[in-house]
């Protein structure tokens, strides 16, 4: 019998595996797919590198950082020169992109607020905070900022994250800090300002809020991360795992080349999906699954577009679209500027182009060339882009990201209640806790760190 088995070679999976194992557990991974990184997968064609999953990801916490301090080798910030974020917005009857403001200046000078939400700014400090614990993400911008700030800064920046709908999304859920901000400090602008202020440790410095990638990729981030647990502990193409309790320990079924196998281990992280538990949780019944298995995904179109031109007014981390000025495309990436390692040289230039999403789901279904011709209008009318692509791939994400919606309340308290009632049973995975890089990685040092915790208050 092992000590912990984990369902799921992604991120977390591979994080809590690593970290049990470096404190002396006996770990098993348990992986569907022939490949570890889950959603992360880097490819490399005629000079270019490019992600089908997450192209980037943001040093927000000091487990994501402590996390690539032990292999310092990987780490690969951004340029700092392409660290702006474009928008995209009709001016004087034509679409073009606009930088986000970063400044007391610039914010008065952009044209993609009016000059009423400019001034509506002025007064956020001295408006009440809300009293509602499941405001939409919506009303809470249009109550505090305006509707401008909503329209042509929240919703495109929400597009990119979550791929997802601020009027559905819960503040508390989906964006849990600038929820605090307002009921902590009553302010967006006194909290942000009160938060700088704040005395900070040595550990908390390690969140640098820094835009990074991995050199040659986030592939080889999960690849050294298999390496470092080393090949015994990871079970690749193990098929129709299920899991059930027995006794105080647990037995873990699946099926690996056509065989019928079993594991025993004394508890289990689950990483998987939430459309993946009914299979997974055979002795939970329908009634008590349906809490978290309502959860709905965004579908996303990803776009792999390298191109033998250079984009010099492009030299950006990106330009997001808003739903009111696009309602197919979410928004537009640049790695290679951010990332020189990106492209085969400098005259070149490689994109990632995100499409769907909550504000437009069919076009997971739309035809590869209806998806070409999509993108390339865009791309020509919007960046200029002629060249016909060196490199075209097109990934679909059917269910790419979990929204945070209306029932996250009722979930996060049902996967209480069933690993209270189930001793061992940890559920994990982006069925809570966050969607980013860091939020995965912040979670697994977390379970870990309790497993590790309640083992020592147990031999005590």
């Amino acid at each position: 019998m092992i000590d912990i088995a984990i369902i799921g070679a992604g991120l977390t999976g591979l994080t809590a595996a690593l970290q049990l194992q470096q404190a002396g557990y006996r770990v098993q991974i348990l992986e569907r797919a022939q490949r570890i990184g889950g959603v992360i997968q880097s490819h490399h064609e005629a000079g270019f590198t490019f992600e089908q999953g997450p192209s980037t990801g943001v040093i927000g916490n000091a487990e994501l950082a402590e996390l690539l301090q032990q292999f310092p080798e990987l780490k690969q910030i951004a340029d700092p020169s392409a660290a702006r974020r474009l928008i995209l917005k009709t001016h004087k009857g034509k679409q073009s992109l606009f930088p986000l403001p970063s400044g007391p200046k610039s914010g008065l000078q952009t044209p993609l607020f009016s000059f009423r939400d400019k001034l509506r700014l002025l007064t956020e400090p001295f408006r009440a905070a809300g009293s509602n614990p499941n405001e939409p993400l919506a009303e809470l911008v249009r109550r505090r900022l305006g509707r401008d700030f909503l329209r042509y800064a929240v919703d495109p920046f929400i597009g990119g994250i979550y791929a997802g709908d601020p009027e559905r999304l819960i503040t508390r859920f989906a964006l849990p800090k600038l929820y605090a901000l307002e009921q902590n400090y009553g302010s967006f602008i006194r909290g942000a300002i009160a938060k700088r202020k704040e005395p900070k440790s040595d550990r908390d410095r390690l969140a640098t809020r820094e835009v990074f990638s991995v050199h040659g990729g986030l592939q080889q981030l999960v690849s050294t991360l298999g390496e470092a647990l080393g090949e015994e502990a990871l079970i690749l193409g193990a098929e129709s795992c299920q899991i059930a309790p027995e006794g105080d320990h647990w037995i873990i079924r699946y099926t690996r080349d056509g065989q019928l196998q079993q594991l025993e281990a004394r508890q289990v992280i689950s990483t998987a999906p939430a459309y993946e538990l009914p299979t997974l949780l055979p002795f939970l019944s329908e009634a008590e699954l349906t809490p978290i298995t309502a959860l709905r995904y965004a579908p996303i179109v990803q776009v792999a577009w390298g191109v033998e031109q250079a984009l010099p007014q492009f030299h950006t981390f990106g330009g997001l679209f808003p739903s009111s000025e696009d309602n197919k495309v979410l928004g537009i990436l640049n790695p290679g500027a951010c990332f020189p390692d990106r492209v085969p040289h400098a005259g070149a230039s490689m994109l990632s182009i995100f499409l769907g999403g909550m504000r437009a789901p069919e076009v997971i279904d739309y035809s590869d060339e209806e998806i070409r011709q999509l993108v390339t209008e865009r791309l020509e009318r919007i960046l200029g882009v002629t060249t016909p692509p060196r490199v075209f791939h097109i990934f679909r994400h059917r269910y790419a990201i979990p929204q945070y919606e209306a029932g996250s309340q009722e979930r996060l308290e049902q996967i209480q209640r069933l690993e209270a009632q189930y001793p061992g049973l940890h559920l994990a995975g982006a069925i809570r806790d966050g969607i980013g890089m860091a939020d995965r990685v912040k979670q697994a040092t977390l379970i870990t760190d309790s497993i590790i915790g309640s083992s020592h208050g147990a031999q005590c």
